[in-house]
């Protein structure tokens, strides 16, 4: 099996390298063309040169790390979220169709309004509150029209390399007495490292001859870790494990204090329900999803606190 894989260099991207590699052949692109293996292009602004890419490659499998995930940026590069988001990924949906490839694409929660307390059906009506989540939504209209194609939407995405939430909890905690965190959005915090192994097991079922996926196993998946909090208890369950894990750390944080989202304004409208229903992909595949907090653990113990 041959797998182009795109977005090398993102936090998914990254988890993804390492998945894939049991599966095959693995050409991973980042958008530098100049450092990419025989000048390929893994720019997604570089529409024609990508469908050129994917021809020479002629992968098997193409899967789609790449994304422009600046979600408040994105409300004043509208045209450069639409391209990244939506135009790229139709283009790749061609160029899979007409090779007979499969396509896995990721998408987000920010493809829902956020309203209510239930967790997000992949039936549910849609209704993205930003540019971001539109061009994503856009974009996954746009990779249905392979008929091979896998839509991982997820939530809150963190990983061991390089920057996230926990981090910067933690650092702050290190210089202010008082932290104030969102407490009315709930989501899964949902490790990259998760959706990589997730995304080479789905791969593997739908592929590989005699195995007992088919192409009745294509369309949309929600993938989050189990369970559910709020940025506020997420901050809490940071600092909590770190004062155990790292006691010479001195967290100088005396209160965590709950506030709206109001009490942060964006360019971008956060949706305030995040939590997605992931039955459809644990029954398909035959998955069981770890609490969120269990991924967490596992990344605080892995980066370096400082």
């Amino acid at each position: 099996m041959k797998i182009l894989l795109l977005g090398r260099d993102g936090q998914v991207g990254w988890e993804l390298q390492r998945s894939l590699a049991p599966l095959g052949e693995v050409v991973a692109l980042g958008r530098d063309t100049a450092a990419n293996p025989q000048g390929l292009c893994g720019d997604l602004t570089q529409l024609e040169d990508l469908a050129a890419t994917v021809r020479a490659v002629a992968p098997n499998v193409i899967v789609n790390g790449a994304a422009h995930t600046a979600v408040d940026k994105a409300e004043s590069e509208v045209d450069l979220a639409r391209v990244i988001n939506a135009v790229a990924p139709g283009v790749l949906a061609d160029e899979a169709q007409r090779l007979g490839a499969w396509l896995v694409h990721y998408s987000t929660d920010y493809v829902f309004d956020g309203s209510g307390e239930a967790p997000w059906k992949e039936t549910d009506g849609t209704g993205p509150l930003s540019v971001y989540g539109r061009t994503k939504l856009a974009g996954e209209q746009a990779v249905a029209r392979c008929d091979k194609h896998l839509i991982f939407r997820t939530s809150w995405v963190y990983s061991a390399r390089g920057g996230n939430f926990a981090r910067t909890m933690v650092r702050l905690a290190q210089t202010r007495e008082l932290l104030q965190v969102i407490n009315d959005q709930y989501g899964a915090p949902t490790g990259a490292d998760l959706l990589a192994d997730v995304t080479a097991h789905a791969i593997r079922q739908v592929v590989y001859p005699g195995a007992t996926g088919a192409i009745r196993d294509a369309g949309v998946y929600h993938l989050a870790a189990a369970g559910c909090t709020t940025w506020f208890d997420y901050a809490n369950y940071v600092l909590a494990r770190v004062r155990i894990a790292y006691p010479a750390i001195q967290l100088i944080a005396e209160e965590v204090r709950a506030v709206p989202t109001s009490a942060f304004p964006t360019a971008a409208r956060r949706p305030h329900n995040s939590r997605l229903d992931t039955v459809k992909l644990r029954d398909t595949f035959g998955l069981h999803l770890p609490q969120w907090q269990d991924g967490v653990a596992r990344m605080l113990s892995e980066i370096e606190i400082v």
